[in-house]
């Protein structure tokens, strides 16, 4: 019991000093964005007083256009997510069976990933130009009418979520691919020596052992689809209308368009509590399967 203490002791003492940065960096932002959202605080009365207690979090709750983000939030999170786990998994899978130039297609795919997310805004805003953009070009070329790909309100969100698909699912290759290569070899020659196929090892053998490395990827991704702004900024501004008025971007809109910054910080909460609550459940579902 001494020695396990001491080696808690001693590990504690190791991570005080990063963990005291991070509480620094991190915990007092959040602990100031919370006392705003209490607060009655705004730019045109930037003053903490008076205690406005839960009142912010009810106005906010109150209008429609809060729970018409949030649900634009969660559809738009979840088909993503979905989008990207799906196509990075079949991308990862193609290039286990890879021999050749695996190296030079793994540099390729994360080309996407390594750029900001502005970047990529602003390269798809010249590709989706209506009037004068290449995907547009193509499509008259072959016959087909020109498409106001962010100016409809019926196509920008799926337009967002195509283009949030094609730079964040990158990422999911390069955490599914190293999942994939530390797979023990011993249950799949079991398995043949069995007589399964190939799509009877991946459902049985390979999907069960990728759980916990696929319970990691889509949590990363669920917080990043979450907190998307940059592309709605870029792209959209919320529009057309308020049909990709994303819960990060309504934050921002009510904060500094606004001028209510106390209500803005109550939606930014609201968002992080979300967050937290999703990767509390992933995380307790999957040691619950371990277990």
């Amino acid at each position: 019991m001494k020695n396990g203490s001491r080696v808690t002791r001693t590990g504690w003492a190791f991570a005080a000093p990063g963990l005291s940065v991070l509480a620094i960096v991190m915990g007092l932002p959040v602990l100031y964005a919370m006392v705003i959202s209490v607060s009655s605080m705004t730019f045109v009365r930037p003053s903490l007083q008076p205690f406005a207690g839960l009142s912010n979090f009810a106005a906010i709750a109150g209008e429609e256009i809060f729970w018409h983000s949030l649900f634009l939030t969660l559809r738009y999170s979840v088909v993503t997510v979905i989008g990207e786990f799906i196509i990075g998994l079949g991308i990862a899978l193609m290039l286990q069976r890879t021999l050749r130039l695996r190296p030079f297609y793994f540099a390729i795919l994360t080309l996407p990933m390594a750029m900001s997310p502005v970047a990529v805004a602003l390269i798809w805003r010249m590709l989706l130009q209506p009037n004068l953009g290449i995907v547009n070009h193509l499509l008259v070329q072959v016959g087909l009418p020109p498409v106001d790909w962010l100016g409809s309100s019926s196509l920008a969100l799926s337009t967002l979520a195509g283009i949030d698909i094609w730079q964040q699912t990158s990422f999911v290759v390069l955490l599914m691919a190293a999942g994939l290569a530390s797979l023990p070899k011993d249950p799949y020659e079991a398995a043949q020596v069995d007589g399964a196929n190939a799509l009877q090892q991946f459902w049985y053998i390979t999907l069960p052992m990728l759980r916990p490395i696929s319970a990691i990827a889509i949590v990363i991704q669920l917080i990043n689809e979450f907190r998307t702004y940059d592309l709605v900024y870029v792209l959209t501004k919320g529009g057309p209308g308020t049909s990709t008025e994303l819960l990060s971007f309504f934050a921002y809109r009510r904060a500094f368009q606004g001028l209510a910054v106390n209500e803005g910080n109550a939606a930014a909460l609201v968002l992080m509590l979300i967050i937290l609550g999703i990767t509390v459940v992933f995380f307790a579902m999957l040691e619950r399967q371990r277990g």
